[in-house]
């Protein structure tokens, strides 16, 4: 019978070495090695490139570190291995190298190190920021020099690749080009020991390495330690053939247990359904068939047929995600031509998205045989670290979209959707951070935007909408998110030095809207996109709030003054009390103006300008939050919120605000009643959460600002929320709503906190809560609040 080995084919995409922190010297010094390339590479132009170094050693080390970087991407080998990815996307202030331990797979005598480097010149991803093609590898130390980039490393261009564009509905496509191969014209086994490069050039010896503390008459990148772990790789086989043609048969293949067979002068094609969304590197072996054409499709979902392409909402429409029948494959594409000989094989450069993937055979005079089509998972090694028991489906599907789409929506930063843009805009990230905290307490990604949000500030003083990026966009509002950020960071986490080093960029944000308020307060027309939530509804417009004909928009005001407010608390809660205060008194200053202005009393909410001609759930949500509406009216409000047909609808992501300001109401116990639309891309087949509310023809099929229950679940359900910063108090409200049973339990930086709750029918609760040592907490039902401490806690017929 035959039978695939994919555990073979997966060791050759694990990453084998260890990371390591590199030594103080190496910080410290400009480095030895080069920044190398293959002789006359153009550093405008699309590029692939291959290196090697061959050395050899008398004993096998214990230890063996050395630190890498690319521009653009690379990949490291060693002895055929793969050992480290990357580098993670930063800027050229802060290009970061990996430091990785090659001991595990280096031996006794002849060892090779082996990278490939490819440089996307002006097809590079949008995230992708670049200075010119290259390559470089810094030994830590003596011992390792021997392997320092220099022009003892050859050097070839790989001419078997090209770019190629992606044809797809949605213009906005920033994720880069597709990869087509030409296997004839691409060098084979040349990662071996045994491999004869004679015929490869000496590499050019460029500028030295240069860490960003060191000074140096040198342009480019100025290399900095990456914080983050290596990215994980997990085999996934797909889940099923769902349509062939001229194909004899497909069973056995998925599995590995038979390969396909397709005779000359054939066009045939299979699309293969992953069964959910995924990240993933795919693995396509293959023998034979010379000049044979395979061209692998990725689709998020495939689309209804084309009954009229003048009408956009039939053109874009994906409907049911797990239909596939009579509808159109469109996706990003990869195209590899074969060279006819045995054990050939293709993998993208970088990974792709999909849930479904088509792959076209099309033969000359010569059949091919496919053995295998698998893929490599890959993202932010997160681990889930949390449980929530409800005893109802619903939510353990829920839970379980919302942190699979966090997981891909998470790679070496957070980013908005995987498939089509893969940047890290703030308005998504907020939510992702916290979701990475309450569901795996990983804080690193979370530090690591925070950071590098913070070096995207203009001189104007707002940050850019999202960063890393090749193109500067602005949306002033998500600034405030920024802030929001910051804030959740220092009440989640004990780290004062991080949030004190964040200080002087909160200042600069909020100087920029200082400079533009009005003499009582408000903005009025503030420059760039400023974009508040993707709601369609009347006065909106490309995802800005209404405005007045004054120019003011209340949901922009409102936004100011929450980010006025968390900027006052982390002042204080620093010592900074001058800015305090300043915070502080522009905030109650505004929050006067906003009363005054915006708050219809004929109708019981503020309106979204001053005109009272349209109001929505986004103002009033945010005047909840914020504190402007009177303990009278604030469940009055929110039961507008819930109840009033006349407001413009919050989408999927401002829901996370939505639903925080019914809880701060009073309406917890309603929010397990208010997860339609989660519901809904469920009953869609959706295996993520879809960027928009109408999910029949969303653009994105994965946006994890969409993934909030993954965080209310614990914070508002079960209650669990910080009470202090550095959570060191620990409060817990669960809103269990007609639950009688619940349990659960979260990270915490100090261990774990747990709970489980059983409800009578009387509304009495037994409590069993335990907080992690160096803690204390309280506990809050009906009103009441009992004290808790670190250990076993358990109230009992609590009323």
């Amino acid at each position: 019978m035959y039978k695939i080995n994919l555990v073979t084919f997966f060791l050759c995409c694990t990453i084998c070495a260890v990371a390591q922190k590199p030594a103080d010297s190496i910080l410290n010094r400009q480095w030895d090695a080069n920044w190398i390339t293959p002789k006359d590479v153009s550093r405008n132009d699309y590029g692939v490139f291959h290196f090697r170094k061959s050395f050899r050693l008398e004993k096998r080390p214990s230890t063996f570190i050395v630190h890498v970087s690319a521009d653009n991407r690379y990949k490291l080998y060693v002895n055929g291995k793969l050992v480290s990815l990357g580098p993670a996307r930063g800027d050229l202030y802060h290009w970061n190298f990996e430091t990785v331990d090659l001991a595990p797979l280096l031996k006794e005598g002849n060892n090779t190190l082996s990278a490939t480097v490819w440089y996307f010149a002006s097809r590079a991803p949008e995230a992708q920021i670049t200075f010119q093609p290259g390559f470089i590898l810094q030994g830590n130390s003596a011992t390792e020099a021997v392997c320092n980039t220099n022009a003892t490393w050859k050097a070839t261009v790989d001419k078997g690749y090209s770019p190629l564009t992606p044809d797809l509905i949605y213009a906005y496509y920033v994720a880069g080009p597709g990869d087509r191969v030409e296997n004839s014209r691409s060098p084979k086994g040349w990662m071996s020991g045994n491999f004869d490069d004679s015929h490869w050039q000496d590499a050019e010896a460029g500028y030295k390495g240069l860490p960003k503390n060191v000074f140096s008459y040198a342009d480019g990148w100025m290399l900095v330690p990456s914080a983050l772990p290596q990215m994980e790789l997990k085999s996934q086989k797909f889940n099923a053939v769902r349509k062939s043609v001229n194909i004899r048969s497909t069973e056995g293949f998925v599995e590995g247990r038979s390969p396909l067979e397709i005779p000359a002068n054939t066009k045939a094609s299979l699309i293969f359904d992953q069964g959910f969304l995924t990240n993933a590197y795919p693995n396509l072996h293959f023998q034979g068939g010379k000049d044979a054409k395979l061209t692998l499709t990725y689709a998020e979902a495939l689309y209804v047929p084309e009954k009229d392409s003048t009408k956009w909402k039939e053109h874009i429409a994906k409907g049911d995600r797990n239909e596939v029948e009579g509808k159109r494959m469109v996706g990003v594409k990869d195209l590899c031509i074969s060279d006819g000989s045995q054990s050939q094989s293709f993998v993208p450069l970088a990974w792709r998205t999909f849930r479904y993937v088509q792959l076209e055979i099309e033969t000359a005079t010569q059949g091919i045989r496919i053995d295998s089509l698998f893929n490599v998972f890959t993202g932010y090694p997160f681990r889930f670290n949390a449980s929530f028991s409800s005893g109802n489906e619903l939510h353990d599907r829920i839970l379980e979209t919302g942190w699979r789409t966090a997981r891909l929506c998470a790679v070496e930063t957070y980013m908005d959707c995987p498939y089509y843009e893969q940047l890290q805009y703030l308005g998504d990230t907020r939510i992702q951070a916290l979701v990475s905290l309450y569901n795996s307490g990983d804080d690193r990604l979370m530090r690591n935007a925070i950071e590098q949000l913070d070096w995207s500030r203009m001189a104007e003083g707002i940050t850019l909408s999202r960063y890393p990026t090749r193109n500067a966009q602005q949306i002033p509002t998500f600034s405030f998110w920024w802030i929001g950020m910051i804030h959740d960071y220092w009440m989640y986490r004990n780290d004062e030095a991080f949030i004190r080093s964040m200080l002087p960029g909160i200042r600069q944000v909020l100087s920029f809207f200082e400079k533009i308020q009005q003499v009582d307060g408000r903005l009025k027309n503030p420059p760039y996109w400023v974009f508040t939530d993707w709601t369609s509804e009347t006065g909106w417009e490309s995802g800005m709030a209404p405005k007045g004909k004054d120019g003011c928009s209340a949901a922009v005001d409102l936004q100011l003054l929450w980010a006025f407010q968390l900027a006052a608390r982390l002042e204080a809660g620093l010592g900074m009390k001058g800015m305090a205060e300043h915070y502080s008194s522009k905030a109650n200053a505004l929050k006067r103006t906003i009363r005054s202005t915006y708050w219809d009393a004929a109708k019981n909410m503020f309106s979204d300008s001053r005109n009272k001609d349209t109001y929505s759930q986004h103002v009033n949500t945010l005047a909840i939050l914020t504190g402007v509406t009177t303990a009278a009216e604030t469940k009055s409000v929110a039961n507008k919120l819930m109840n009033d047909a006349s407001l413009s609808k919050a989408t999927i992501y401002f829901l996370y605000y939505v639903n925080q300001a019914l809880c701060r109401a009073g309406f917890g116990n309603l929010y397990l009643e208010r997860l339609d639309i989660w519901e809904e891309n469920l009953k869609y087949g959706m295996t993520t959460w879809a960027e928009m509310s109408d999910i029949y023809k969303s653009r994105s099929d994965c946006h994890a600002w969409g993934s909030s229950p993954n965080i209310e679940f614990f914070r508002i359900v079960l209650g669990i929320d910080s009470d202090a910063p550095g959570f060191n108090r620990i409060r817990i409200a669960p809103h269990p709503g007609k639950l009688s049973r619940l349990t659960g339990k979260m990270p915490h930086p100090k261990g774990t906190i747990e709970v489980s709750y059983e409800i009578g029918k009387n509304g009495s609760v037994n409590a069993d809560i335990k907080l992690p040592g160096g803690t204390s907490g309280t506990f809050v039902w009906n009103g009441k609040e009992y004290p808790l401490k670190s250990g076993n806690n358990l109230l009992k017929q609590i009323r």
